[in-house]
């Protein structure tokens, strides 16, 4: 790996913290919807909390392809970190019980690891375009 792209990687990671408010699009038929989510920065993966029976759910299963974009300030500048890739619909009841723990908003919203409308989600990331804060072209990458 080259060194300028592994600065451009650890300039787009450090705009992640543990929690931050992004913006999720999912497919729903030949619309696409986008909704303020949390997303969870995570042992090097992206997660996302949400109720079972939330329509994003039913749009991941029809079709898991998502887009979600960070967008952020630096002094009077602009610029964001957009993310495509995939919705993973997580089964596995100790990757469920592992990524809650770390939330300590978890239990404001559910009443425990094994509540019914609890569903975990992994977005599995295939290529980000950075818009760096000032600039005024963006610059798209594989993670």
């Amino acid at each position: 790996m080259d060194e300028e792209f592994q600065n451009l990687k650890e300039e787009v990671w450090s705009h992640f913290q543990d929690y931050q408010h992004v913006f999720l699009a999912t497919n729903e038929g030949d619309q696409p919807r986008v909704r303020p989510i949390t997303l969870v920065n995570f042992e090097q993966k992206f997660w996302v909390f949400t109720g079972t029976i939330d329509a994003k759910i039913r749009q991941i299963q029809k079709n898991p392809a998502i887009e979600f974009c960070l967008p952020f300030k630096e002094g009077e500048h602009h610029g964001y970190v957009r993310a495509t890739g995939v919705a993973k619909i997580v089964e596995e009841r100790e990757a469920k019980v592992k990524v809650a723990k770390h939330c300590d908003f978890f239990s404001e919203h559910f009443k425990g690891f094994d509540d019914p409308n609890y569903t975990l989600l992994e977005l599995k990331i295939n290529e980000i375009e950075y818009l760096k804060s000032g600039e005024e072209k963006a610059r798209k990458f594989r993670p």
